[in-house]
């Protein structure tokens, strides 16, 4: 990617990771699905009425909102509702990486240059380190609903890569359309409408700021220049910057929440720096198999 980009992939890193510390002191008393209908709503509202719909098919748009917003966050509040931490789950999310990399070369015949293909290795071999050395305080549960979210957001990554939509930040709003709806019912049917009207009576200063954070500047900012790396740079090229996004996490749960890392998670997290840095000494970009 040239310069630009990679400045652009950092602090796009940047947002995200300090984005699991916001979502975990907002959401306090807050069904975690009523929390991310909330968060899309205003996504969608009122950007939407300033921005024209990209300019692709609508099953990529909303095959964007279903999978990049909907799956992952629906899976991924609902995993640090069950206890998932969010310096761990910083982590865990970035498993999204390898599945971002297996699905674009199965499914866009993208395949990884040998150096980006080994930067996931080594930042999955990071992951897996950081995981083990946990000590299985979190619940298979959380951990596998945080799995999800990664799968989701991986599938999301290919279809905005397929898409070509040259718009990110529209991109970003007009697939949010499929969020709002959908995870509102399922709340108001998982957690009940007593629940529902409780939280929204008490919505407090916490959960206020937390929403503007993760609408503005996780969704709409960082969001938005994602798609927009990815409709010009091959996914195998942008993903691997996002393995900066744990190290954020880890440091900000570190230092506002006192989630003090152990031996694991700074090995791991080296070594996921490490696999950035190989996977950006490319030459040449990623192949295209032929059809």
């Amino acid at each position: 990617m040239p310069p630009r980009d990679r400045l652009l992939a950092s602090l796009v890193a940047l947002l995200w990771g300090l984005n699991f510390v916001v979502i975990d002191w907002g959401m306090d008393g807050v069904p975690p699905l009523l929390f991310v209908a909330i968060r899309f709503t205003l996504v969608v509202l009122p950007a939407i009425f300033f921005l024209r719909r990209p300019d692709v098919p609508w099953r990529f748009i909303l095959g964007v909102g279903v999978f990049m917003s909907l799956g992952q966050f629906a899976l991924l509040y609902t995993s640090m509702h069950l206890g998932m931490p969010p310096g761990l789950a910083a982590l865990v999310l970035q498993a999204q990486v390898i599945f971002t990399m297996v699905i674009a070369a199965g499914a866009l015949r993208e395949v990884p240059a040998p150096a980006q293909l080994l930067g996931g290795i080594l930042g999955s071999v990071g992951l897996a380190i950081v995981a083990v050395g946990r000590e299985g305080h979190v619940s298979l549960l959380a951990l596998v609903l945080c799995l999800g979210a990664a799968l989701s957001w991986g599938i999301g990554n290919v279809i905005s890569r397929a898409s070509g939509a040259k718009g990110g930040l529209a991109l970003t709003v007009w697939s949010a359309l499929i969020v709002p709806v959908p995870l509102f019912g399922l709340s108001l049917l998982v957690d009940g409408p007593e629940a529902v009207g409780a939280a929204l009576s008490g919505f407090g200063i916490e959960a206020i700021l937390s929403t503007l954070y993760t609408t503005v500047l996780a969704t709409l900012v960082a969001y938005g220049l994602f798609n927009t790396l990815l409709s010009r740079n091959p996914a195998a090229a942008v993903v691997p910057w996002i393995l900066l996004v744990p190290v954020v996490g880890i440091l900000a749960a570190w230092l506002l929440l006192g989630e003090v890392p152990n031996a694991a998670e700074l090995l791991g997290g080296a070594l996921m720096l490490l696999g950035l840095l190989v996977a950006q000494r490319v030459r040449g970009g990623v192949r295209r198999m032929r059809r």
